[in-house]
C-alpha cells in the first residue's frame, strides 16, 4: 500500500473470540455470559471494539453457541451489529480466526480494510486504547500490530521478540520458549490488527507444530514478517487493562475495577456516594445530578433515578425508576415505580408492578401491592 495511504481510516471488521468453555469458571454457564456488573463479560469487549467505520462485529461462538448468540443479541447497545460464526472444533486461535474470514470479506466488500481480533474474557479493554492501536497500526501502514504489555511475572503469556530493525519479529508462547525467551517481560495480549488482505493468506501458512498442536494466531506475526511486511507493536502502559478472565478470582477483581469505573464516572457527573466502595451500581442504571447514595445501596438492572432522589441505606432496588426529589430508605424493590417527592419510609415492602405516586408518603413495615 503506498505511503500516502498512512494513517487513513479504512473500514474495519472486529472479530470476537468467544467459543472456549472456560471450565475453570466450574460453571454450567459459558464463559463469555459471566456477569460483571449486570452484563455478560463479551459485552464489554463488544463495547470496547465500537469504533468508528466499525462495518461489522464477527463473534466467533462453540461451547453452548446458541445460549451465548442468544444473550449478547438481546444485551449488545444499539447500533451494534452483530453476525455469529461457529467454530466446531477447538483447533486454536488461528482455526478460530479462520472460521470468521468469509464473514469478514463479505462485511468489509472489495475495498481493503482492518481486522481487529479481541478475546471475550477482556473486559476492562477500554475503547480509548482501542482505538489508539487503530490508529498507530494506519500511521506506520503496517500489516499486523499487536498490543502489548510489560509484566513483572509474565507466566503464561507470549512473549515478544524483536527484530533488529526494531519490528516484531515473532510470538513465542512460553511452553514453546527457551530459557531466554521466558526472561522476556514484554507479552503478548491477544489483542491485534490485521491488514484484511494479507489475513486469509497469511492463515493458510499456519501449521500446528508446538506444543499444544493447535493454530496459534501470534504464528501470524512470524508468517507476514518473514514475507517482508512490517509488524509493529503497542505497548500498553497498564497492564491490567487487558487481563483475562479465567476463573472466579479473577472475574470478581474484574468487577471491582468496573464497579470503581462507574462510581467515579458518576461522581464526575455530580452524583454524591456517602460512601463510594460501599455502593454498587450496575452498568445499564440511569442517574441523574444531584442524586444522593447512602451507603449500602445496590442499583440493579435499569434503574432510573431523577434529580434529587436519596436512595438508602442499605437500599436493594432492580430495575426501579425513582422521580425528582424521591427518598427512599432501607427499601428491597423490583419493577416498581416512585413518583416524584414520594416517600417510601424504610423496611416498607413494594411488590412488583407497584406504583407509588407522586407526593406519596409509604409508611414503615406497609405491604403495597400492584
Amino acid at each position: 500500500m503506498a505511503a500516502r495511504d498512512r494513517g487513513v481510516s479504512r473500514p474495519t471488521c472486529v472479530v470476537i473470540l468467544a467459543a472456549g468453555e472456560g471450565t475453570r469458571m466450574r460453571s454450567s454457564r459459558p464463559k463469555p455470559l459471566h456477569q460483571l456488573c449486570g452484563r455478560a463479560m463479551v459485552l464489554y469487549v463488544l463495547d470496547a471494539a465500537a469504533q468508528e467505520n466499525v462495518r461489522a462485529t464477527v463473534v466467533v461462538v462453540g461451547h453452548n453457541a446458541t445460549w451465548v448468540e442468544k444473550e449478547i443479541l438481546e444485551q449488545a447497545r444499539s447500533g451494534v451489529r452483530v453476525t455469529f460464526v461457529e467454530q466446531s472444533e477447538q483447533l486454536g486461535t488461528g482455526h478460530a480466526v479462520a472460521a470468521a474470514l468469509s464473514s469478514v470479506e463479505d462485511a468489509i466488500g472489495a475495498t481493503d480494510g482492518d481486522v481487529l481480533i479481541l478475546p471475550g474474557d477482556t473486559p476492562l479493554l477500554r475503547h480509548a486504547t482501542v482505538a489508539r492501536l487503530l490508529e498507530v497500526h494506519r500511521e506506520r501502514n503496517a500489516a499486523l500490530t499487536v498490543l502489548s504489555a510489560r509484566m513483572d511475572d509474565p507466566t503464561g503469556y507470549g512473549r515478544l521478540v524483536y527484530a533488529k530493525d526494531g519490528t516484531v519479529e515473532r510470538i513465542v508462547e512460553e511452553r514453546d520458549a527457551n530459557v531466554d525467551e521466558r526472561a522476556i517481560t514484554e507479552v503478548n495480549t491477544s489483542i491485534m490488527v490485521v491488514r484484511q488482505s494479507l489475513l486469509g493468506p497469511a492463515l493458510r501458512r499456519i501449521g500446528r507444530q508446538n506444543a499444544q498442536h493447535e493454530y496459534y494466531l501470534t504464528d501470524l506475526v512470524a508468517v507476514l514478517h518473514d514475507m517482508g511486511h512490517v509488524t509493529s507493536s503497542l505497548l500498553l502502559d497498564d497492564a491490567s487493562e487487558v487481563a483475562g478472565v479465567n476463573d472466579r478470582l479473577q472475574l470478581a477483581r474484574a468487577e471491582r475495577v468496573l464497579r470503581q469505573r462507574i462510581n467515579d464516572q458518576w461522581l464526575a457527573r455530580g452524583v454524591t456516594m456517602w460512601n463510594p466502595s460501599e455502593t454498587y451500581i450496575d452498568a445499564d442504571v440511569e442517574l441523574a445530578a444531584e442524586v444522593s447514595l447512602l451507603p449500602g445501596t445496590i442499583l440493579k438492572g435499569h434503574c432510573v433515578i431523577a434529580r434529587g432522589a436519596q436512595i438508602g441505606p442499605n437500599a436493594y432496588l432492580t430495575d426501579v425508576e425513582v422521580g425528582e426529589n424521591a427518598y427512599l430508605g432501607t427499601v428491597e424493590a423490583s419493577r416498581v415505580r416512585v413518583g416524584a417527592d414520594a416517600r417510601v419510609s424504610s423496611f416498607a415492602v413494594l411488590s412488583p408492578g407497584t406504583t407509588v405516586a407522586s407526593g406519596e408518603i409509604v409508611a414503615p413495615f406497609t405491604h403495597r401491592s400492584h
